[in-house]
């Protein structure tokens, strides 16, 4: 039995906000910016050209030694599919399934690499564990893949955002 998931609509309306400061710095705004205060200068976040680039990646983040170390669910392949829908990407754990849209009219908005993380980070749920699917653990192990992967610039704008819009970490 899961615990209900009463932080989703939160979790993806803060992610809205963060990948929009992400778009906004590759269109040019520049990579510097103020945040409650302090200054700092994005990374660059990856963008994928295929399911087949997507399926690398996650592959190799899986493969990572810290990765392996802290979450043996890692040890897990996942397997990458085009998704038919376009509004969202989503986990499928009974298959260690992460379905991306690949199209959506002229957006490839889930083809990057925050959206990657965000669904890795529902596969190294430990088996059986019956958490909430963005409880609290959950934004734990992404903002750890977020600030380890991306940096952490990255990692303290998502913070920052989920804690504006209410999202509890663990």
């Amino acid at each position: 039995m899961r615990l209900r998931d009463d932080q989703r609509s939160l979790v993806y309306d803060a992610e809205s906000v963060v990948r929009g400061i992400f778009d906004r710095a590759d269109r040019g705004t520049g990579r510097q910016l103020e945040l409650f205060g302090s200054h700092l200068t994005l990374p660059v976040e990856r963008r994928f050209a295929s399911v087949e680039s997507v399926q690398d990646y996650a592959d190799r983040v899986l493969a990572l030694n810290w990765v392996r170390a802290r979450w043996p669910r890692s040890a897990v392949p996942v397997t990458v599919r085009a998704r038919a829908g376009a509004k969202a990407a989503h986990y499928e754990p009974a298959t260690a399934t992460l379905a991306v849209p690949v199209v959506c009219g002229q957006s490839r908005w889930a083809l990057r690499e925050l959206v990657v993380l965000h669904e890795l980070a529902h596969h190294l749920e430990p088996d059986g564990a019956g958490l909430a699917p963005h409880g609290p653990e959950f934004v734990d192990r992404y903002l750890v893949l977020v600030e380890e992967i991306l940096g952490g610039e990255a990692a303290f704008v998502l913070r920052t955002v989920f804690v504006e819009n209410g999202v509890r970490p663990g």
